[in-house]
């Protein structure tokens, strides 16, 4: 197995509001089983799956609503290892590949934690620059790649 098939090729998104661009609030959630970890939600994409297409699908799927506009893509694969007690129950992958995708939320969108499998238990929606200090320490150079690409290009 080559070093690249050992990263799960995955879809993340940061999520504003649909008061984005005047309030610049990006959506965390909290997992369910790690009760001190906030997140972006995120998800696999299916083989032979197109990656807007598992973007879509992961967003109903982690937050019950596909009501969603794509506003920006980080322009490059991004890849983390994941800590070694994540490690041993996602074998054979050593981490994730990710596409990321800067969404705005449609006003008719509803969010709905409660879905067939749910992954997080709370959410909300906090300032850019208070993200880093609520997410998983394994994400975050990831996370601030991206937020930092946003910014740069004036999304955030």
């Amino acid at each position: 197995m080559s070093k690249k098939d050992l990263y799960r090729p995955n879809v993340a998104m940061i999520i504003v509001s649909s008061n984005y661009p005047d309030v610049k609030e990006i959506f965390i959630a909290q997992r369910n089983d790690l009760l001190d970890i906030w997140q972006f939600p995120q998800g696999g994409i299916d083989s032979g799956e197109e990656v807007e297409e598992a973007l879509f699908r992961e967003l109903e799927e982690e937050i019950g609503t596909k009501k969603a506009k794509i506003i920006a893509e980080y322009p490059e694969w991004i890849s983390y290892d994941f800590p070694e007690r994540i490690a041993k129950s996602m074998q054979p992958y050593k981490g994730q590949i990710q596409r990321y995708f800067l969404l705005r939320l449609k006003k008719s969108a509803i969010i709905d934690l409660a879905t067939k499998h749910p992954e997080f238990i709370s959410y909300k929606f906090v300032d850019v620059d208070e993200v880093l200090n609520l997410t998983a320490h394994f994400k975050k150079s990831v996370y601030a790649t991206v937020i930092e690409y946003f910014k740069k290009e004036g999304y955030l």
